[in-house]
């Protein structure tokens, strides 16, 4: 899977070749304590004091940084994919494996921050199935129709109780059906003609 980095994201991101290694390593420093603990205005105004840069630049620069270690964290994307996703920025290689790097020393960590963070997002929580044949009606004494029943249950990830679920009701050859489309679409993200094309998204 490749991240699909909108224009402002590369605008962010754009500061970081104007900076030297240990700045780089800072800035995911920062990224991951604000990820803990919030944004804190000092510090952007402190690195933009060090850089000789308008705090906006700064503070754009670790955003920018926060969101692609996030994103690519969150859907726990390969080396590859990471170095794919990145090279649409322009950067020189030693910056891309210096953001490589970053990314692979703090995944983890951004992993088990995120989890903890609240989410108004459902997530999932169980599911029940069954499965109904109808073997005959009035009208035809001899039919097989069998219809796939399914309750799933959704919890809230924000720390409420709250639980809900969803009936969805089809037929198993639509759902061997939805299976295989939805598997050949993950096949298709692997190969090097979909890498291409969503290297040129805006």
């Amino acid at each position: 899977m490749l991240l699909v980095l909108s224009e402002e994201h590369k605008e962010h991101l754009s500061f970081l070749p104007q900076v030297d290694a240990a700045v780089v390593g800072e800035f995911g420093r920062i990224a991951l304590e604000f990820l803990r603990r919030g944004a804190s205005p000092k510090i952007y105004e402190g690195a933009a004091r060090k850089l000789c840069v308008p705090v906006e630049m700064v503070q754009h620069g670790v955003e920018g940084l926060m969101f692609l270690m996030t994103e690519s964290s969150k859907h726990m994307i390969s080396e590859v994919d990471f170095l794919d996703s990145v090279l649409v920025l322009g950067f020189s290689e030693e910056l891309n494996q210096m953001l490589l790097q970053l990314y692979l020393q703090h995944h983890s960590q951004i992993r088990s921050i995120l989890s903890h963070l609240p989410s108004s997002m459902p997530a999932y929580h169980n599911l029940e199935w069954r499965l109904d044949v109808q073997l005959a009606r009035r009208s035809v004494r001899q039919q097989f129709i069998p219809m796939l029943t399914m309750r799933v249950h959704l919890t809230r990830s924000d720390g409420h109780s709250d639980c809900n679920s969803r009936i969805l009701q089809t037929d198993p050859s639509t759902l061997l059906h939805l299976i295989s489309t939805l598997e050949a679409a993950l096949a298709a993200m692997k190969t090097s003609h979909a890498r291409r094309i969503l290297r040129n998204i805006k």
